[in-house]
């Protein structure tokens, strides 16, 4: 039932010393449940007990920040900005422990910078989220930080999450969707130059228990330090966390 314009807004309980339109942007947030997957402005205003108007404005404020998104049919889904920062909460839970003394061993074995990424986000705003880094103690390295977004369609381990998410590959280019069949041929993916031209990256898929995939361990390096050889030891360090995040 649309809400009578003529009754007073019903206020969330705003915190002690804090703002309420904060706390009534927060309301919107936590208007999504499990299985939705976008909701209209109708929906959010219902559930939120907002008038369609200030939900608006609140709307433009969440999206300019990334917490949600406005999608061609005018409904509304959660943004990227709020898988980046699950991702950086997750990273401080258990799935540290598990993970990073993995990376920490291969960039022992070999000298080069340890990544683990993860795909986040749906259609356009598809990307890979960095959840955790171990630097090459070399001083020529490339800067990636976790909690840094990166192209899901550029980079190795942009490919390899790609190549083994099938249901992400629907609007990839046949071009892409062979180098893919490639990557899952293969078990992994080596290259120079894919995301930027002066650094090499090989990446391997690392899956879950019940087979699906999870992320990738990615190694990466300057171009004239490639080599390609350092795979054996990047399969190695995914297979070790496979079944274990």
């Amino acid at each position: 039932m649309p809400r009578d314009s003529s009754a007073p807004a019903i206020e969330p309980a705003s915190a002690p010393g804090g703002a309420a339109a904060v706390d009534r942007a927060l309301t919107l947030l936590a208007a999504f449940r499990s299985g939705d997957t976008a909701l209209s402005l109708a929906e959010l205003a219902a559930r939120t007990d907002l008038y369609k108007s200030t939900a608006l404005r609140l709307l433009a404020s969440l999206e300019h920040a990334g917490m949600v998104q406005k999608l061609e049919d005018g409904r509304y889904g959660l943004g990227a900005e709020v898988a980046r920062l699950h991702g950086i909460y997750a990273a401080s839970f258990s799935l540290d422990r598990v993970v990073l003394p993995v990376l920490k061993k291969l960039v022992q074995a070999t000298g080069e910078s340890a990544a683990y990424h993860v795909l986040q986000g749906q259609g356009p705003s598809l990307a890979r989220l960095c959840l955790f880094r171990v630097d090459s103690p070399h001083p020529v390295r490339d800067h990636i930080r976790a909690g840094d977004v990166l192209p899901a369609d550029r980079g190795t381990g942009g490919r390899v999450l790609m190549a083994f998410d099938a249901a992400r590959q629907h609007d990839a280019s046949t071009r892409d969707r062979r180098l893919y069949a490639q990557i899952r041929e293969r078990g992994f993916h080596a290259a120079v130059g894919d995301r930027l031209a002066e650094v090499g990256g090989i990446s391997a898929p690392v899956f879950r228990a019940d087979g699906s995939l999870a992320g990738a361990v990615t190694l990466t390096m300057p171009a004239h330090r490639y080599d390609q050889r350092l795979a054996k030891a990047v399969l190695e360090a995914a297979r070790s966390l496979s079944g274990k995040v």
